[in-house]
């Protein structure tokens, strides 16, 4: 199954979400789904207790609940309980909530956006530049983040003319991008940045990301030139890719006497201990 994971913002708010192409079908974290329409800080307790009700009046949905590997809080992909929209809209009918309505309608138009990118890939470009811009963020800063996307699309898709598969194998390869480069895993960066579900990319500093993507495009351009015949050969290539971008990172801290990978994240505005901009973030 070709599975493309994204995250969504329903009012700032974070739903995991998988997209299945050969179905055509979207599945949501149903935990997302509830913390959201409740605002409770206990929603797998409340799923459970939710599940088990549904169970004992003898409902089919709590039988069809199915489980994918979703990014967790720790950084790992872990399986988690998905539902299609179809289960999510009657699910959403066992949940009291003033959210109900405004969420059914914001699940419609997510489904809806996603056939139009089917038809023309350039308008999820415009849409996440839009949704950007709705939390706040400065045009250029939205232009580097779109970049990076551009560069990381890049790689996974060399990646996969190289046979490496989705999922562990993809993050196992990013692990050794960033740990070369930054000294840290993706995991390790995130607790750095005191980061949870928030998008580690969406939260480096300048020098941070262009590194990142230096050490992205690297890893790529080597990739097509060598072509690794197995996944302990892009493995090897991660780690050259992201040894470039280690060169300019001590040579440039080397310079400044700064660190250059830090615990500033999108939450702050200051001046961050590497000297430039941190993540501009208009106030809202």
């Amino acid at each position: 199954m070709t599975k493309e994971t994204a995250l969504q913002l329903f009012e700032e708010k974070q739903v995991r979400i998988i997209w299945d192409a050969e179905q055509e079908k979207y599945y949501l974290s149903i935990i997302d789904v509830i913390e959201i329409l409740i605002g409770t800080d206990r929603p797998r307790k409340y799923w459970s207790d939710l599940k088990a009700k549904l169970k004992k009046e003898g409902s089919e949905l709590s039988e069809k609940i199915g489980q994918l590997k979703m990014l967790a809080e720790d950084g790992k992909q872990r399986e988690t309980d998905v539902a299609d929209t179809e289960q999510i809209f009657r699910l959403i009918q066992s949940i009291p909530s003033p959210k109900a309505e405004p969420f059914k309608l914001w699940l419609a138009q997510i489904a809806a956006e996603r056939l139009d990118e089917m038809q023309d890939p350039e308008i999820s470009i415009d849409r996440a530049l839009e949704q950007y811009k709705q939390l706040g963020y400065s045009e250029s800063w939205i232009n580097q983040r779109l970049k990076s996307i551009e560069i990381r699309n890049d790689l996974t898709n060399e990646w996969k003319k190289r046979g490496v598969k989705e999922g562990n194998q993809f993050a196992t390869l990013t692990d050794i991008i960033s740990k070369t480069w930054s000294g840290k895993t993706t995991k390790e960066y995130k607790l750095l940045k005191q980061l949870k579900k928030e998008n580690l990319r969406d939260n480096m500093t300048n020098t941070e990301l262009i590194l990142n993507m230096l050490a992205e495009a690297s890893a790529k351009e080597i990739s097509a030139a060598i072509q690794p015949r197995d996944f302990e050969g892009s493995k090897k290539i991660a780690e050259q890719g992201g040894n470039v971008a280690k060169v300019a990172r001590l040579e440039l801290e080397a310079k400044t006497g700064k660190k250059v990978v830090n615990s500033s994240n999108a939450k702050n505005t200051t001046k961050d201990v590497a000297g430039d901009t941190k993540i501009e973030r208009k106030s809202q």
